[in-house]
């Protein structure tokens, strides 16, 4: 209707008055119908535009913003605030990693050449003219490098240098889960943030960066996995799950009877196989350690008191050769130890142990829910201990006899992982 105002202004005729009836009518100017066409258009897209800002000026005022919760605000400012912390972290352990690598090829060099030096001294000291002078210089030399070697093995650079490798990887992983939660936009809630939280300081416990007093304990009376994860709670919700049959993965969250059974086929392989092979070659490694722990500065030290006695009466003529021969031992069985990376191997060991016990606890906890909903969904929870244990997921069918109980423990002979 609106386009139709324009059109009666423009046609109608104009009436005369009576005292201008006979006088000439002044001569409009006729518009055409293309002119007249593009004034209504203007008329009417004025009057669409007005009722367009109307309405848009009333949904402003009918749906406001609605603000974000401010403890959802809060919890988010937190999960960055973890995710920075991590990556800070996962910096400050590859730096101290390099360091202490570093510690480790310094001090194998140092004191090998400390007692080489010194075993060639006390070899040409009873024919030098200046034999006091050399056996001096050889048994201050052979006692600075027995002390070095104690405080050396007591820190095991090599295994240092390993824990902060491994806890460089763990942290980056703690970032990259914490920021992947965030860029979801989801809801983040107290327990999000706690579960974060919680991991952080099980992974500052498992690998500290203080060299003492927090250091771990580098010879254990007892041989343990590694652990740098939470310990999971126990489920709090009565037994009320729902039955569901064979195959039935719609119904079962992803999970069947044959998944279960591969998964507790592979959680009894692991822990008769896989855990207990590390930890026993761990023990192994352990204990060779340790004797080469003693060795060598008892060997340095047993020199230095060897070039005491050198040139003094009949015990001298053999005190020479006794310094020279246990200095090179002390300095082989140096090189063995810290060359050979006892302390990185163990670790090593430890490391891939508990690497197998984590796997055990996420399996047992998926099966220990009552509610199959609340489990991980069941295709992709097999498809991640795949990836574990270096297999496809075919090869984990195989797992499913080891299940059942008539197969013993002696029975089992292939290993559940070889990524490791």
């Amino acid at each position: 209707m609106a386009a139709l105002h324009p059109q009666r202004l423009f046609l109608a005729q104009p009436s005369s008055s009576p005292s201008t009836s006979t006088a000439r009518p002044r001569p409009r100017p006729r518009r055409s119908g293309a002119a007249t066409c593009r004034a209504a258009l203007r008329v009417a897209s004025g009057i669409h535009t007005a009722q367009d800002n109307l309405s848009l000026k009333l949904e402003w005022i009918e749906a406001p913003r609605v603000p974000a919760s401010p403890s959802t605000d809060v919890s988010v400012e937190r999960l960055r605030a973890i995710a920075e912390a991590a990556a800070d972290r996962a910096e400050m352990h590859d730096i101290i990693g390099k360091q202490r690598d570093n510690w480790n090829h310094l001090l194998l060099h140092s004191t090998n050449s400390l007692t080489l030096a010194a075993s060639v001294m006390a070899a040409l000291a009873p024919a030098a003219p200046t034999m006091v002078a050399l056996k001096a210089s050889a048994g201050v030399l052979l006692a600075t490098a027995a002390v070095t070697m104690a405080a050396v093995n007591k820190i095991q650079p090599s295994q240092l240098a390993e824990e902060q490798r491994n806890a460089t990887r763990l942290w980056r992983e703690v970032e990259r889960d914490v920021r992947a939660a965030l860029a979801l936009a989801a809801p983040t809630t107290r327990a999000d943030v706690q579960e974060a939280m919680d991991r952080v300081l099980a992974l500052d416990a498992a690998y500290p960066l203080p060299l003492l007093p927090d250091m771990l304990e580098k010879f254990p009376k007892a041989v343990e996995p590694a652990r740098w994860w939470t310990r999971r709670r126990p489920s709090k919700q009565p037994n009320n799950s729902k039955s569901f049959g064979r195959r039935a993965v719609t119904s079962g969250n992803g999970w069947t009877q044959d998944l279960e059974d591969e998964m507790r086929g592979i959680l009894r392989v692991i822990k008769a196989k896989d855990e207990q092979e590390f930890l026993t070659v761990g023990k192994l490694v352990l204990n060779l350690n340790k004797g080469l722990a003693v060795a060598g500065p008892a060997l340095a030290g047993t020199s230095a008191l060897a070039t005491v006695i050198i040139g003094s009466g009949e015990a001298g003529t053999w005190a020479s050769g006794a310094a020279v021969f246990a200095g090179a031992l002390a300095a082989a069985v140096n090189t063995m130890e810290h060359g050979g990376q006892m302390g990185m191997l163990f670790e090593l060991l430890r490391n891939c142990a508990g690497f197998y016990r984590k796997i055990q606890e996420d399996i047992q906890a998926n099966l220990s829910e009552p509610d199959v909903e609340r489990r991980e969904r069941g295709e992709v929870f097999a498809t991640k201990v795949a990836l574990k244990l270096g297999r496809s997921l075919s090869d984990l069918k195989q797992f499913r006899k080891m299940a059942s109980p008539s197969v013993k423990d002696e029975d089992i002979r292939e290993f559940a992982g070889k990524l490791f």
